[in-house]
Protein backbone atom coordinates (compact mmCIF):
# COMPACT_ATOMS: atom_id res chain seq x y z
CA UNK A 1 0.00 0.00 0.00
CA UNK A 2 2.83 2.43 0.81
CA UNK A 3 4.35 1.88 -2.64
CA UNK A 4 0.95 2.54 -4.19
CA UNK A 5 0.45 5.80 -2.29
CA UNK A 6 3.93 7.11 -3.10
CA UNK A 7 3.76 6.76 -6.90
CA UNK A 8 4.69 9.85 -8.93
CA UNK A 9 2.15 9.15 -11.66
CA UNK A 10 -0.88 6.87 -11.75
CA UNK A 11 -2.36 5.02 -14.71
CA UNK A 12 -5.66 3.38 -15.65
CA UNK A 13 -4.87 0.16 -13.80
CA UNK A 14 -4.27 2.21 -10.64
CA UNK A 15 -7.72 3.76 -10.98
CA UNK A 16 -9.29 0.31 -11.28
CA UNK A 17 -7.33 -0.83 -8.22
CA UNK A 18 -8.27 2.13 -6.03
CA UNK A 19 -11.98 1.71 -6.84
CA UNK A 20 -11.62 -1.94 -5.90
CA UNK A 21 -10.03 -0.91 -2.58
CA UNK A 22 -12.77 1.64 -1.89
CA UNK A 23 -15.41 -1.06 -2.44
CA UNK A 24 -13.61 -3.70 -0.33
CA UNK A 25 -14.38 -4.73 3.27
CA UNK A 26 -11.74 -2.36 4.58
CA UNK A 27 -12.69 0.39 2.16
CA UNK A 28 -14.99 3.41 2.39
CA UNK A 29 -18.41 2.91 4.07
CA UNK A 30 -20.09 5.19 1.53
CA UNK A 31 -18.51 3.59 -1.54
CA UNK A 32 -19.28 0.08 -0.29
CA UNK A 33 -23.01 0.62 0.00
CA UNK A 34 -23.55 2.21 -3.43
CA UNK A 35 -25.54 0.45 -6.17
CA UNK A 36 -26.10 1.14 -9.86
CA UNK A 37 -29.41 2.78 -8.95
CA UNK A 38 -28.05 4.94 -6.13
CA UNK A 39 -25.38 6.63 -8.26
CA UNK A 40 -26.87 6.50 -11.76
CA UNK A 41 -27.74 10.21 -11.63
CA UNK A 42 -24.02 10.93 -11.12
CA UNK A 43 -23.38 9.75 -14.68
CA UNK A 44 -25.65 12.44 -16.09
CA UNK A 45 -24.34 15.14 -13.75
CA UNK A 46 -20.71 14.38 -14.55
CA UNK A 47 -21.42 14.29 -18.29
CA UNK A 48 -23.02 17.72 -18.12
CA UNK A 49 -20.10 19.06 -16.11
CA UNK A 50 -17.83 17.90 -18.93
CA UNK A 51 -20.04 19.78 -21.39
CA UNK A 52 -19.92 22.88 -19.18
CA UNK A 53 -16.10 22.78 -19.16
CA UNK A 54 -16.07 22.44 -22.96
CA UNK A 55 -18.47 25.35 -23.41
CA UNK A 56 -16.38 27.53 -21.10
CA UNK A 57 -13.16 26.40 -22.85
CA UNK A 58 -11.73 25.61 -19.40
CA UNK A 59 -9.07 23.00 -20.16
CA UNK A 60 -8.02 22.36 -16.56
CA UNK A 61 -11.65 21.86 -15.59
CA UNK A 62 -12.18 19.60 -18.62
CA UNK A 63 -9.30 17.38 -17.48
CA UNK A 64 -10.82 17.08 -14.00
CA UNK A 65 -14.40 16.50 -15.18
CA UNK A 66 -13.35 13.82 -17.68
CA UNK A 67 -11.71 12.05 -14.75
CA UNK A 68 -14.91 12.27 -12.72
CA UNK A 69 -16.86 10.83 -15.65
CA UNK A 70 -14.32 8.03 -16.10
CA UNK A 71 -14.69 7.20 -12.40
CA UNK A 72 -18.39 6.51 -12.93
CA UNK A 73 -17.65 3.99 -15.68
CA UNK A 74 -15.03 2.20 -13.58
CA UNK A 75 -17.27 2.27 -10.49
CA UNK A 76 -20.25 0.67 -12.25
CA UNK A 77 -17.95 -1.92 -13.82
CA UNK A 78 -16.46 -2.78 -10.43
CA UNK A 79 -19.92 -3.51 -9.04
CA UNK A 80 -20.41 -6.11 -11.76
CA UNK A 81 -16.90 -7.47 -11.30
CA UNK A 82 -17.81 -8.22 -7.67
CA UNK A 83 -20.72 -10.31 -8.97
CA UNK A 84 -18.39 -11.95 -11.51
CA UNK A 85 -20.60 -10.71 -14.35
CA UNK A 86 -17.98 -8.58 -16.15
CA UNK A 87 -15.16 -6.18 -15.33
CA UNK A 88 -13.86 -2.94 -16.84
CA UNK A 89 -11.56 -4.82 -19.20
CA UNK A 90 -14.55 -6.73 -20.59
CA UNK A 91 -16.18 -3.34 -21.19
CA UNK A 92 -13.08 -2.14 -23.04
CA UNK A 93 -12.85 -5.36 -25.05
CA UNK A 94 -16.48 -5.05 -26.20
CA UNK A 95 -16.00 -1.39 -27.05
CA UNK A 96 -12.89 -1.95 -29.17
CA UNK A 97 -14.54 -4.82 -31.05
CA UNK A 98 -17.61 -2.66 -31.70
CA UNK A 99 -15.49 0.24 -32.99
CA UNK A 100 -13.65 -2.07 -35.37
CA UNK A 101 -16.95 -3.58 -36.58
CA UNK A 102 -18.59 -0.21 -37.13
CA UNK A 103 -15.62 1.28 -38.99
CA UNK A 104 -15.19 -1.07 -41.97
CA UNK A 105 -14.10 1.97 -44.02
CA UNK A 106 -11.05 2.21 -41.72
CA UNK A 107 -10.37 -1.39 -40.71
CA UNK A 108 -11.77 -3.08 -43.80
CA UNK A 109 -12.19 -2.53 -47.53
CA UNK A 110 -15.40 -0.48 -47.52
CA UNK A 111 -15.23 2.93 -49.23
CA UNK A 112 -17.24 5.97 -48.13
CA UNK A 113 -17.46 9.38 -49.80
CA UNK A 114 -18.20 11.62 -46.80
CA UNK A 115 -19.13 11.81 -43.12
CA UNK A 116 -22.88 11.60 -43.87
CA UNK A 117 -22.37 8.20 -45.46
CA UNK A 118 -20.29 7.15 -42.45
CA UNK A 119 -23.19 8.02 -40.12
CA UNK A 120 -25.69 6.19 -42.31
CA UNK A 121 -23.53 3.05 -42.39
CA UNK A 122 -23.01 3.34 -38.62
CA UNK A 123 -26.77 3.33 -38.02
CA UNK A 124 -27.27 0.40 -40.39
CA UNK A 125 -24.58 -1.61 -38.62
CA UNK A 126 -26.20 -0.80 -35.27
CA UNK A 127 -29.49 -2.19 -36.57
CA UNK A 128 -27.80 -5.44 -37.56
CA UNK A 129 -26.09 -5.88 -34.19
CA UNK A 130 -28.96 -4.92 -31.82
CA UNK A 131 -32.14 -6.77 -30.91
CA UNK A 132 -34.88 -5.59 -28.55
CA UNK A 133 -38.61 -4.82 -28.43
CA UNK A 134 -38.32 -2.98 -31.77
CA UNK A 135 -37.14 -6.11 -33.59
CA UNK A 136 -36.87 -5.68 -37.38
CA UNK A 137 -37.38 -1.93 -37.00
CA UNK A 138 -35.07 0.99 -37.70
CA UNK A 139 -35.44 1.65 -33.98
CA UNK A 140 -33.84 -1.63 -32.97
CA UNK A 141 -31.33 -0.81 -30.23
CA UNK A 142 -32.64 2.75 -29.97
CA UNK A 143 -32.11 4.24 -26.51
CA UNK A 144 -35.12 6.18 -25.25
CA UNK A 145 -33.61 7.16 -21.87
CA UNK A 146 -32.34 10.48 -23.22
CA UNK A 147 -33.19 14.16 -22.67
CA UNK A 148 -36.23 14.93 -24.81
CA UNK A 149 -34.51 17.24 -27.32
CA UNK A 150 -31.77 14.69 -27.94
CA UNK A 151 -34.30 11.85 -28.16
CA UNK A 152 -36.29 13.72 -30.81
CA UNK A 153 -33.15 14.65 -32.76
CA UNK A 154 -31.82 11.08 -32.81
CA UNK A 155 -35.21 9.60 -33.73
CA UNK A 156 -35.58 12.01 -36.65
CA UNK A 157 -32.04 11.38 -37.82
CA UNK A 158 -32.59 7.64 -37.80
CA UNK A 159 -35.77 8.06 -39.86
CA UNK A 160 -33.85 10.26 -42.29
CA UNK A 161 -31.39 7.43 -42.91
CA UNK A 162 -34.14 5.40 -44.61
CA UNK A 163 -35.36 8.38 -46.65
CA UNK A 164 -38.16 9.54 -44.33
CA UNK A 165 -37.43 13.25 -44.32
CA UNK A 166 -38.69 16.64 -45.44
CA UNK A 167 -37.88 17.85 -48.96
CA UNK A 168 -37.25 21.44 -47.89
CA UNK A 169 -37.24 23.64 -44.80
CA UNK A 170 -40.27 25.69 -45.95
CA UNK A 171 -42.46 22.65 -45.41
CA UNK A 172 -41.11 22.25 -41.88
CA UNK A 173 -41.83 25.91 -41.13
CA UNK A 174 -45.41 25.42 -42.35
CA UNK A 175 -45.69 22.33 -40.15
CA UNK A 176 -44.57 24.38 -37.13
CA UNK A 177 -47.25 26.99 -37.90
CA UNK A 178 -49.83 24.22 -38.24
CA UNK A 179 -48.84 22.72 -34.88
CA UNK A 180 -49.01 26.16 -33.21
CA UNK A 181 -52.54 26.64 -34.59
CA UNK A 182 -53.53 23.23 -33.23
CA UNK A 183 -52.13 24.18 -29.83
CA UNK A 184 -54.10 27.43 -29.86
CA UNK A 185 -57.30 25.49 -30.52
CA UNK A 186 -56.75 23.45 -27.34
CA UNK A 187 -56.04 26.40 -25.02
CA UNK A 188 -59.70 27.08 -24.26
CA UNK A 189 -60.68 23.41 -24.16
CA UNK A 190 -59.51 22.91 -20.56
CA UNK A 191 -57.94 19.64 -21.74
CA UNK A 192 -54.44 19.72 -20.30
CA UNK A 193 -53.42 16.34 -21.74
CA UNK A 194 -54.29 17.59 -25.23
CA UNK A 195 -52.34 20.81 -24.64
CA UNK A 196 -49.28 18.81 -23.58
CA UNK A 197 -49.65 16.61 -26.66
CA UNK A 198 -49.86 19.59 -29.01
CA UNK A 199 -46.97 21.39 -27.31
CA UNK A 200 -44.89 18.25 -27.81
CA UNK A 201 -45.74 18.33 -31.52
CA UNK A 202 -44.56 21.95 -31.73
CA UNK A 203 -41.25 21.16 -30.05
CA UNK A 204 -40.77 18.03 -32.18
CA UNK A 205 -41.29 20.08 -35.35
CA UNK A 206 -38.84 22.76 -34.18
CA UNK A 207 -36.24 20.04 -33.56
CA UNK A 208 -36.88 18.84 -37.12
CA UNK A 209 -36.10 22.32 -38.44
CA UNK A 210 -32.85 22.40 -36.46
CA UNK A 211 -31.87 18.92 -37.65
CA UNK A 212 -32.59 19.85 -41.28
CA UNK A 213 -29.82 22.45 -41.03
CA UNK A 214 -27.52 20.15 -39.01
CA UNK A 215 -28.04 22.26 -35.89
CA UNK A 216 -27.90 20.25 -32.68
CA UNK A 217 -31.00 21.51 -30.81
CA UNK A 218 -29.61 20.80 -27.35
CA UNK A 219 -26.62 23.07 -28.06
CA UNK A 220 -28.77 25.77 -29.65
CA UNK A 221 -31.19 25.90 -26.72
CA UNK A 222 -28.36 25.81 -24.21
CA UNK A 223 -26.64 28.78 -25.90
CA UNK A 224 -29.87 30.77 -25.95
CA UNK A 225 -30.55 29.98 -22.29
CA UNK A 226 -27.05 31.04 -21.28
CA UNK A 227 -27.50 34.24 -23.32
CA UNK A 228 -30.78 34.89 -21.47
CA UNK A 229 -29.13 34.36 -18.07
CA UNK A 230 -26.21 36.62 -18.95
CA UNK A 231 -28.51 39.40 -20.16
CA UNK A 232 -30.78 39.07 -17.12
CA UNK A 233 -27.82 39.40 -14.76
CA UNK A 234 -26.73 42.50 -16.69
CA UNK A 235 -30.25 43.93 -16.44
CA UNK A 236 -30.22 43.37 -12.67
CA UNK A 237 -26.93 45.25 -12.43
CA UNK A 238 -28.26 48.21 -14.43
CA UNK A 239 -31.35 48.34 -12.21
CA UNK A 240 -29.20 48.34 -9.07
CA UNK A 241 -27.04 51.10 -10.56
CA UNK A 242 -30.23 53.18 -10.82
CA UNK A 243 -30.86 52.54 -7.10
CA UNK A 244 -33.95 50.45 -7.81
CA UNK A 245 -35.14 46.99 -6.78
CA UNK A 246 -36.17 44.60 -9.51
CA UNK A 247 -39.07 43.34 -7.38
CA UNK A 248 -40.57 46.86 -7.34
CA UNK A 249 -40.73 47.22 -11.12
CA UNK A 250 -43.71 46.43 -13.35
CA UNK A 251 -43.37 44.62 -16.66
CA UNK A 252 -43.10 47.86 -18.66
CA UNK A 253 -40.12 49.00 -16.60
CA UNK A 254 -38.57 45.55 -16.79
CA UNK A 255 -38.93 45.59 -20.59
CA UNK A 256 -37.26 49.01 -20.61
CA UNK A 257 -34.27 47.72 -18.64
CA UNK A 258 -34.18 44.54 -20.72
CA UNK A 259 -33.74 46.64 -23.85
CA UNK A 260 -31.04 48.68 -22.11
CA UNK A 261 -29.19 45.47 -21.31
CA UNK A 262 -29.43 44.41 -24.97
CA UNK A 263 -28.06 47.79 -26.08
CA UNK A 264 -25.21 47.49 -23.60
CA UNK A 265 -24.32 44.04 -25.00
CA UNK A 266 -24.21 45.24 -28.59
CA UNK A 267 -22.14 48.25 -27.57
Amino acid sequence: MDDFLSKDRYNFSDLVEIVKILRSEKGCPWDKKQTHESIKSNLIEEAYEVIDAIDKKNISSLREELGDLLLQVVFHSQMEAEKKAFDIYDVIDSLVKKLIYRHPHVFGDVCVKDSDEVLKRWENLKLKSNNNAFEESIFSGFTTALPALILAYKAQRRAKNVGFDWDNYDDIVEKIKEEIDEFKSTVNSNNRDKMIDEMGDILFSVVNLARFFNIYPEDALRLSTLKFIKRFVLMERIIRDDNLKISDLDIEKLDFYWEKAKEFETG
